[in-house]
């Protein structure tokens, strides 16, 4: 289907895919209105079809113009119209076109790419019924062995949490293709059925790495980061070369397990290989060094890297928290908000945990009043908690049970926690026995 856009066509129409607006399209629009392509079938319908293909977020304006337009539309064209659609918030509207092409004035029949866009759709509205009628047409159409199809209906299925009914389809594939293994990995993998993925990724003839990057997922999904690393090291010994993904994995596995050896193994790996540092992989991999104490290490990664997300920073300022840095996490808090990047509540509640740690009262109240009055960030229990550690920490108590008193929720054991902890370092033995009461009560 790809190819038969590949025909010739008028330059107006190779413009649709640089566009970046609905109203650069409104304009190419206008131009093909106005140099008398509006009785040219083929011309139009290449426009329909370029929105559709190459802006799918405005496929209403382009089934309004198809609407408009006093011709049949091509298969092709409505096709990719059911694509666009099925990737939308609207997927249902997929089975308008649908029905337009059914229509027996269209002399249309639906093709292979038809029922692969409708499947899609199907698992995206999560509508069980409309899945079935689907499948069950697609059967009276002949596609049923097409292995896109094949790998569409297992994930509608698996989707619907019916994975016995997606395995009963897999068994029923006499030679199924690289895609559908996959699939059906990936399909028992994210439900934690671990077991029989494995099972049918030992039986796979042909593996790329995406067959074993789904496998890894699965571990580290479920909990089983030492898996991860094993089977990292199993795709080592088979000469197969692990990329970006596969090692984000390694190094989130790495970082569970606080296993540094392997985390450097990991990064001469990327090195070696020249993988290059994306933004995901980059994070990752600062994640590691800093969980595992390596701070200088994690800011070598963090400095090096051209392009950071909330995440990175967030990891960073973690990581310089925990170490003690609570000043440094400040400072690298501020710069963030320099470069525009807007804190979320985790960034929030790292850099607390910093302010608590270097004892710095004052900038961690205006880090808190500052996550609702600027951010429009509601504090959570954890950012009450860090505050009540604060003032503990540098023997404020009674601002710490005041600070208490005034939360807008039940305080939990960590906050009751902290004050007692506090009071006993500060030796408030009164303050300290209403803490350990509180906590008492909440135990019963």
């Amino acid at each position: 289907m790809a190819s038969a856009l590949r025909r010739p066509k008028h330059s107006m129409i190779s413009m649709v895919e640089s566009c970046i607006s609905l109203r650069e399209i409104k304009q190419i629009h206008t131009q093909l209105l106005i140099n008398g392509f509006f009785k040219d079938k083929k011309v139009l319908s290449q426009f329909i079809s370029s929105i559709a293909l190459n802006h799918p977020t405005n496929v209403e304006y382009a089934h309004q113009f198809l609407d408009q337009c006093n011709f049949r539309p091509t298969l092709r064209t409505l096709n990719w119209m059911i694509k666009a659609y099925s990737e939308t918030s609207t997927p249902q509207m997929s089975f308008h076109l649908y029905n337009t092409m059914l229509h027996p004035t269209s002399r249309l029949l639906p093709d292979n790419c038809t029922f692969n866009f409708l499947v899609r759709a199907c698992a995206k509205m999560m509508a069980l019924d409309t899945g079935a009628s689907v499948h069950a047409a697609l059967l009276k159409y002949g596609f049923g062995n097409d292995p896109y199809i094949q790998e569409g209906l297992i994930s509608m299925y698996a989707e619907f949490g019916l994975l016995n009914f997606a395995c009963l389809l897999f068994d029923e594939i006499s030679e199924p293709s690289l895609v559908v293994q996959t699939t059906m990995m990936s399909a028992c993998a994210k439900s934690g059925h671990i077991r029989f993925a494995r099972q049918v990724f030992d039986n796979m003839l042909c593996r790329d790495t995406v067959a074993w990057n789904v496998m890894m997922l699965g571990y580290s999904r479920w909990g089983k980061p030492e898996d991860v690393l094993n089977f990292f090291h199993l795709m080592q010994k088979e000469g197969v070369k692990a990329d970006k993904g596969s090692m984000v994995l390694v190094l989130s596995a790495c970082t569970h397990l606080v296993a540094l050896d392997e985390g450097r193994k990991a990064h001469t790996y990327i090195e070696e290989n020249k993988l290059g540092i994306n933004v995901h992989l980059g994070t990752a991999l600062l994640d590691m060094y800093a969980k595992c104490g390596v701070m200088n290490k994690a800011m070598e990664v963090f400095s090096a890297m051209k392009e950071k997300n909330i995440y990175t920073w967030t990891s960073a300022i973690n990581g310089l928290a925990t170490s003690g840095a609570g000043k440094a996490a400040l400072e690298l808090f501020g710069l963030m908000k320099q470069e525009g990047v807007q804190p979320n509540e985790v960034t929030f509640l790292c850099v607390l945990k910093g302010c608590s740690a270097a004892g710095l009262v004052e900038e961690g109240r205006e880090l808190f009043e500052s996550m609702r009055n600027i951010c429009a960030l509601e504090p959570k229990l954890e950012h009450y908690g860090c505050m009540v550690d604060l003032y503990g920490r540098v023997g404020l108590l009674h601002e710490a049970l005041n600070f208490i008193d005034m939360m807008p929720m039940k305080p939990n054991m960590i906050v009751w926690g902290a004050l007692a902890n506090a009071c006993n370092i500060y030796g408030n033995k009164e303050l300290g026995e209403l803490a350990s009461r509180k906590m008492v009560e909440l135990r019963s």
